[in-house]
């Protein structure tokens, strides 16, 4: 889940909390509006954990590379 999805969750859920003061049968919108938010942070948190992890400086001790001259030859005739 990504940073938008996650924020996404969050709106809608605190919208099913907060703002909507209606009855549907058998369904506690408050309920289901809490669950989105939880739902919303859990994955925000999830994505900074993985997207931190990317962001780790990996070090290598690799052998120095070795540079080779390379010469152009002009004294060739190309074909006709």
């Amino acid at each position: 889940m990504g940073i938008g999805t996650s924020i996404f969750l969050i709106a809608v859920g605190a919208i099913f909390t907060f703002a909507m003061d209606a009855t549907v049968g058998g369904v506690d919108l408050d309920v289901v509006g809490w669950i989105l938010m939880a739902a919303g942070a859990l994955g925000l948190v999830m994505t900074a954990l993985v997207w931190g992890r990317r962001r780790e400086v990996v070090t290598t001790t690799a052998e120095p590379v070795e540079y080779h001259r390379v010469e152009e030859r002009r004294d060739v005739v190309p074909p006709r």
